[in-house]
């Protein structure tokens, strides 16, 4: 699925997920033998085989939901 990444004012990195409406920011970052995978407010994993830049966010990207 493709989600937006992004910084918020706070400086949390932030995912908006288009089809479901969905912005929730991140709790939890861990690395994985395929990429890194990123934790949700509300309990969603998603993972990333390519992870950005911070510094070039905002961007949209390809991840897989884990749960």
């Amino acid at each position: 699925m493709k989600v937006m990444l992004r910084m918020n004012d706070a400086g949390t990195l932030v995912v908006y997920v288009a089809k479901k409406d969905l912005e929730e920011e991140v709790v939890k970052q861990t690395d994985s033998e395929t990429g890194k995978i990123l934790t949700l407010a509300n309990g969603w994993e998603l993972e990333f085989s390519e992870f950005p830049d911070k510094s070039r966010l905002p961007l949209t990207v390809e991840a897989k939901r884990l749960s």
